[in-house]
């Protein structure tokens, strides 16, 4: 059983950390240190408004929003925090996946263990309870503007906190209150600034970019080992990856994918063979160039990303050792809105460059065959996998179309910049996935351009990866129906341990 994984005021999560927690599916728990600094907090903020009865604190003796100077008596404070909840669960579109939802509760209660929310420790201890039963909130993709929050995210995440709304436990649908009852749990009584502190944060938006980045560091590996295959079957040529070419033009990530594609061809006896070809078409020898720009913009949406992780996203924010409430916006997702785009925008890349070596591959050039198949014209072999990754390539375009240079005017005009960087998460996403099934659809057609070579062999680097693909997909000897083979492709891209 996995060890327990405690949040200190120390505690730095990345991405390596976040990917071990959610494979092992080990207890977080709230260290004592970080109890006693979230109990301290909660009680410097009801002290100073007993000292401070009647200076205004936006959100907690306040109203939200365009609604900052209606002044709320003390005994309706606890109520304002409810109506918080309820009100801005506003949620809409398709259900956030579990994994991601998970991913929220840690988050959300990373945010608020380190004490500058005002939070009551029991209620970040619910957040865990949650999270450690795999008891999950319904939650909606659609409904933040990724700058006051995730405002309707994060209230559907904490509606059941209160024993409202609705939870997915066990493969079962269960309005909250009846799944809380499984343990005994009673809803939470907020009190004040405790429904702000749940809802202002990054957390929805955030959770995207997590799960993307750990999906793209396989894609990263994948591309470089599915190009070189592609490389070997379509008999190109090994200098462009020549280690001197790359120290004169010494981009980081350009140097690996070098590096990389090097090793991978080592001991290819494919590449013994005299090459007729001069150059290779851009797709093969400019994989370092293309592949390690990809790297180089995730290196840097994976810095601002683990800063979010460790971040206070919350407001106000409390100051217990100054005595100092501060109101200002580091809920606005302008950070992770323009990562996110960037993200989608380096993982396209991996996909466009992709779907041209399929193309190249089934052209029938270089003594390979029309479409990759014997007796073309009464088979069609792989003419259509092309088909299917071109129509993905350009649907990548469009979602690559950058969300964070939109802005709408919300609450009134009080709310009058906003991040959109919920819309840049969503969409990722589905740049991600898009770009699975285009290095699955490279790989099946590099794999049966290779047979094509036999019995010369490539690397054994490279034949290690063939093997394996071909338990899951079979060669195409005759035409037969290929999606289930596509299919299979996307998932072996997916979960293989690419090296």
């Amino acid at each position: 059983m996995a060890q327990d994984f405690a949040l200190t005021p120390s505690t730095r999560l990345d991405l390596s950390t976040l990917e071990e927690l959610l494979r092992t599916k080990a207890r977080v728990v709230l260290s004592e240190e970080a109890r006693q600094r979230v109990a301290a907090c909660h009680q410097y903020l009801h002290e100073r408004l007993e000292r401070t009865p009647d200076a205004a604190i936006y959100g907690i003796n306040t109203g939200f929003g365009a609604l900052c100077n209606q002044a709320i008596p003390a005994e309706q404070r606890q109520q304002l925090q409810v109506n918080l909840v309820m009100s801005h669960a506003c949620g809409t579109g398709e259900e956030v996946p579990a994994e991601l939802v998970r991913l929220m509760l840690l988050l959300k209660a990373q945010s608020l263990s380190y004490g500058h929310s005002g939070v009551q420790a029991s209620t970040v201890q619910r957040l865990l309870d949650f999270y450690n039963r795999g008891m999950l909130p319904v939650v909606y993709q659609q409904g933040s503007l990724g700058a006051s929050g995730d405002l309707a995210p994060l209230a559907h995440l904490c509606l059941p906190l209160l024993g409202l709304g609705e939870v997915n436990y066990e493969g079962y649908r269960l309005a909250a209150s009846d799944a809380m009852s499984l343990f005994s749990w009673p809803p939470l009584t907020l009190e004040a600034k405790e429904g702000l502190a749940l809802l202002n944060g990054t957390q929805f938006m955030l959770a995207y970019a997590v799960h993307c980045l750990l999906r793209t560091r396989r894609l990263l590996a994948a591309a470089d080992v599915i190009g070189t295959l592609s490389l070997e079957a379509f008999d190109g040529r090994s200098e462009p990856f020549d280690e001197r070419l790359h120290r004169i033009r010494p981009h980081a990530g350009q140097l690996t994918v070098a590096g990389r594609v090097r090793e991978l061809l080592a001991g290819s006896h494919l590449q013994q063979q005299a090459k007729t070809a001069v150059q290779d078409p851009y797709s093969f020898r400019c994989m370092p160039q293309v592949h390690g720009a990809s790297r180089d913009a995730l290196a840097y949406v994976e810095q601002v990303v683990e800063t979010e992780c460790n971040a206070v996203t919350d407001n106000p924010n409390l100051f217990p050792e100054d005595d100092a409430i501060l109101s200002g916006g580091n809920f606005h997702g302008q950070p992770l809105a323009l990562a996110l785009d960037m993200l989608a925008i380096a993982t396209a890349e991996l996909g466009s460059i992709s779907q041209q070596r399929t193309t190249q591959l089934i052209s029938g050039q270089r003594g390979l065959p029309p479409f990759l198949v014997a007796e073309p014209g009464l088979n069609s072999g792989l003419m259509i996998p092309q088909y299917t990754a071109a129509g993905i390539v350009s649907q990548n375009k469009q979602l690559c179309t950058p969300a964070s240079v939109d802005s709408l005017v919300s609450s009134n005009g009080q709310e009058d910049h906003v991040s959109m960087g919920a819309n840049a998460a969503t969409k990722a996403r589905r740049v991600v996935e898009n770009v699975e099934q285009l290095l699955g659809i490279e790989l099946l057609n590099a794999t049966q351009a290779l047979a094509f070579r036999r019995p010369t062999r490539t690397s054994d680097a490279l034949e290690q990866v063939v093997a394996s693909f071909r338990e899951k997909v079979p060669f195409v000897a005759q035409d037969r129906v290929l999606y289930p083979d596509l299919h299979a492709a996307a998932a072996f891209v997916r979960t293989y341990e690419w090296r």
